[in-house]
């Protein structure tokens, strides 16, 4: 599966887990620390919203202030829908994934945007339906990919500043892939 059908998958399995929220559930507090479940899912909207933006030519400065303040509206499924729709045809335009932007965290690729969104995509699925008592399982192929990208970091996941206390040391090397990615980035189930 190459990365723009993993794109769609992660985007998929994030609306899933939107589907999962009860109206009475926006509150809840999530595994990320500083959002509720409203707070999480305009992190994520306002992460698909940056990267659009950067596929466009925005400027890293420009970057930063479109992480938030996207509204959830009266239908935050419907919202997100339409937000991980553009991104989708952000990064399947001819030469995206070439494009060089200017993201916060430096110079990179397009694809390499396209990396982070799958991850966090991914990885705040799983916050969501804890959060609310959902699904829990993601999909194998979006586990591989997260992992597959951020295992390297390792031995530095926990001082990159964005995957809380990083790995414990506590999960056995045999224990299912999502329960050591999920731990590789800070997250106890």
């Amino acid at each position: 599966m190459d990365d723009i059908a993993l794109l769609r998958l992660a985007s998929d399995t994030f609306a899933e887990r939107i589907a999962e929220v009860g109206p009475d559930q926006h509150f809840l507090p999530t595994p990320c620390g500083d959002w509720n479940v409203a707070g999480l899912i305009t992190h994520v909207l306002g992460g698909n919203h940056m990267a659009v933006r950067l596929l466009e030519g925005a400027h890293r400065a420009e970057a930063i202030g479109y992480l938030s303040g996207l509204p959830l509206g009266d239908d935050p499924l419907a919202t997100f829908r339409a937000n991980a729709d553009e991104q989708l045809a952000a990064f399947s335009e001819p030469g995206a994934l070439e494009r060089i932007v200017e993201h916060p965290m430096g110079d990179l690729p397009g694809s390499a945007v396209l990396g982070f969104r799958i991850g966090d995509l991914t990885l705040h699925a799983w916050d969501l339906a804890t959060a609310v008592g959902g699904t829990e399982e993601l999909p194998e192929a979006l586990v591989e990919k997260v992992w597959a990208d951020l295992e390297p970091l390792s031995d530095n996941i926990a001082t990159i500043g964005i995957f809380g206390d990083g790995p414990s040391g506590d999960v056995p090397e045999d224990a299912p892939l999502q329960t050591r990615l999920l731990d590789l980035v800070g997250r106890r189930p």
